[in-house]
């Protein structure tokens, strides 16, 4: 056998020429004297070969720990030799390499074979290799980066040959035969974009590696010569490939003795079963879509994952990593259900809402009116709507009245007490340009345009009553006081940034919610409130596990944003929209809890953020064809007609219900009490001594900025 291979050699060229000499030198003396003689005419020592893991599957858990995604350049689960059975083991090594535990690091006549045909074809045409040579080619394949360096780890050279034979003189040395072949079995492709012989028994029979049966084990010990040629998934022809193939291990198997001739025929007798088991999706079919979009690019965004963009991506998609994240089901639950009453998923306009953890600022629900996916017929969405353009997201929506919460923050802070106010009347005009500031100190009031309120709301206003009755014009009148920058940065200190990841808008409007706005940024910060002043960035990964079995931590990344009074005490001040204010028709839950309606210029986009000490939410409803063109008016929400939508009349409800559910379990935490000799009562802008409130200071919804078309915002 092996002369007549050395003879087909002879016309191969000159390299090859030298293999041919070298190994012919000696006519006897068997197979090691052979490969000992061919080795020091060579020069044929033994190379480290580079072992980077193999790509493997990650896994995406929410915070019970049930697996709700996964990631992967290769389908692949790394399992033990022990958990691979026997049959397997017995069926791949009678086809690729008999002799596998007999031999030294190369099956010298295979070697020789293999190389004559391919030399002959100028195509690797036939493996022949053993299962050493074979374990080197996958590796050295699974480190290429580039189409060129693929060839050249394929490539039908006499030089690749002699590298790859030095390589798996290595590798017998480093390695046991057993960890050998449990590494070949857990590198090698087996068709169907399975990699590996564990997603290769789910993908092909749905049965773990170690109930395998007889015929299924030779089916996939058949698959690995030429997977691309026998994928079951391709179609019939490429079937009946593999069903070929497997019956050709079977007749091996039964010549060797590894098994008797009647459980070959037994065998070959059974059809190929091949099951085609789906492979696990990535986001598109999770139970919890938009999480799973933020949870992708949260890893692959952040520096706390890794130094580079392509490190992190790599870890993400070939690290074998379990991910577990901070999503609770239950609360998921809780907003997917309270969405879908309210809000079809065939509705133009698309309701979306987020869920934070005060205090860790953990998101525990992302939901949407719509399922995540690309067919417009189906009514889906493709854009993570729930969050930022970094995360997935488009660019928002703007939030409306959820921003007089900065402007009365930033009046608490700067020693107004609950009871302060100022008379105002039905519609604002700023006094001068300089009336207002960016935070480059250049003037941007502008004289010329009024802002009016949508109903009313003149006369005397507190802190209280502005914010209850959501009046615009208490609010310009607020924030031109205490300054627009100071607003700003108040904001900005509670982690609000622009959707789009743009430059706030610093305009005198701003405290009208001019900035397009993601749930999960302004959740977050009413979610900072609700923890006294503590803010948390957004997180959503609270522990990775390694392939190797070593955990990483992560911690809330928190710092405190506002003093802790003056948060107590515009906690105190938003309770109040639910008894005496824009949601005082859609009521409380029952617990302690604050929040603002927000609507924004003509009902282009409504909103509703709230909080207790325990959970945050802010839902947002629009349409994303375009909010300014396709406005809430005369609308069909959720089979109902609304002529005009405000933060109460469907996101409110929303966030309502929600909360019930998602709390129903958690003891309701109370707030902290207004300190009130700090903010109680008033100071300097005390009510007139015969005032007598307004009617309109509980009505639902007179929160809207009525602003002339020319106005930025």
């Amino acid at each position: 056998m092996i002369t007549r291979s050395i003879a087909r050699l002879a016309g191969a060229g000159a390299a090859a020429g030298v293999l041919v000499a070298a190994i012919a030198l000696p006519a006897v003396g068997g197979a090691g004297a052979l490969f000992k003689t061919a080795s020091a005419e060579l020069n044929l020592k033994a190379a480290e070969l580079l072992e980077p893991p193999p790509a493997e599957k990650t896994v995406i858990l929410d915070a019970k720990g049930n697996e709700i995604a996964q990631f992967y350049e290769q389908y692949r689960d790394v399992i033990k030799l022990a958990d691979m059975g026997d049959v397997m083991k017995k069926a791949i090594i009678s086809i690729e390499d008999y002799r596998f535990y007999e031999h030294g690091p190369i099956d010298i006549e295979g070697t020789i074979r293999a190389l004559a045909k391919n030399l002959g074809t100028g195509r690797t045409a036939q493996g022949g290799s053993s299962i050493t040579q074979q374990y080197v080619k996958q590796v050295l394949l699974n480190n290429a980066t580039t189409e060129e360096d693929k060839n050249k780890a394929l490539e039908a050279t006499y030089a690749r040959k002699l590298n790859e034979l030095r390589y798996a003189m290595a590798v017998e040395e480093k390695y046991t035969k057993d960890q050998i072949l449990e590494k070949y079995l857990n590198i090698a492709y087996f068709g169907a974009s399975a990699y590996g012989v564990e997603a290769a028994a789910q993908r092909f029979f749905g049965v773990h590696a170690s109930e395998l049966s007889l015929a299924q084990a030779a089916t996939l010990a058949g698959a690995v010569q030429d997977p691309n040629q026998t994928d079951p998934n391709l179609g019939k022809k490429y079937r009946q490939r593999l069903l070929d193939r497997r019956n050709v291990v079977l007749a091996r198997m039964a010549e060797l003795g590894k098994i008797t001739p009647a459980e070959a025929t037994e065998a070959k007798a059974k059809k190929l079963g091949y099951k085609g088991t789906p492979l696990p999706g990535g986001c598109e079919s999770s139970k919890y879509p938009y999480f799973c979009v933020y949870v992708r690019n949260e890893i692959i965004k952040n520096k706390v994952f890794g130094k580079t963009q392509k490190i992190r991506t790599a870890l993400l998609s070939r690290g074998g990593l379990e991910i577990k994240t901070t999503i609770d089901p239950s609360m998921q639950a809780a907003a997917d259900k309270a969405i879908k009453k309210h809000v079809f998923a065939t509705d133009n306009p698309i309701a979306s809402e987020a869920l934070i953890q005060p205090g860790t600022g953990a998101i525990k629900a992302m939901a949407v009116s719509r399922k995540y996916g690309t067919s417009k017929r189906k009514h889906q969405l493709s854009l993570n709507v729930v969050a930022d353009v970094a995360h997935g997201g488009g660019t928002g929506f703007q939030p409306g009245s959820t921003f007089k919460t900065f402007t009365l923050i930033t009046a608490l802070k700067k020693g107004m007490k609950i009871n302060d106010g100022f008379t105002v009347g039905s519609g604002y005009r700023a006094p001068y340009y300089s009336s207002f500031k960016n935070c480059k100190g250049e003037n941007i009031g502008d004289p010329s345009h009024t802002v009016t309120n949508d109903e009313g709301g003149t006369g005397f206003k507190s802190l209280q009553t502005g914010t209850w009755g959501s009046v615009n014009t208490f609010f310009l009148t607020l924030e031109q006081r205490v300054g627009l920058c100071d607003t700003i940065k108040t904001a900005q200190s509670l982690g609000i940034k622009r959707a789009d990841g743009g430059r706030l808008q610093e305009y005198e409007t701003f405290t009208l919610g001019i900035n397009e706005m993601d749930p999960i940024t302004v959740a977050n910060a009413y979610a900072a409130i609700g923890a006294r002043g503590k803010y948390c960035e957004p997180m959503a990964v609270t522990q990775i596990t390694d392939r190797d079995g070593k955990v990483k931590k992560y911690n809330p990344t928190c710092r405190q944003a506002l003093d802790p009074e003056v948060a107590d005490a515009t906690a105190n001040v938003l309770s109040g929209v639910f008894t005496k204010g824009t949601m005082s028709k859609v009521g409380g839950i029952g617990r302690p809890a604050a929040g603002k309606t927000g609507t924004t210029d003509a009902q282009a986009t409504a909103w509703f953020a709230g909080f207790t000490p325990d959970l945050a939410g802010a839902v947002s409803i629009g349409d994303i064809r375009g909010a300014q063109k396709y406005k809430l008016n005369n609308v069909n929400i959720g089979g109902q007609y609304f002529p005009e939508v405000f933060g109460a009349s469907v996101p409110g409800p929303i966030w309502k219900d929600t909360m019930l559910a998602a709390l129903k379990d958690i003891d309701p935490t109370p707030f902290t009490p207004i300190n009130s000799a700090r903010f109680g009562g008033c100071g300097q802008g005390c009510a007139p001594v015969r005032e007598t409130p307004d009617e309109d200071e509980t009505e639902t919804d007179p929160e809207n900025p009525v602003i002339d078309d020319t106005l930025p915002h």
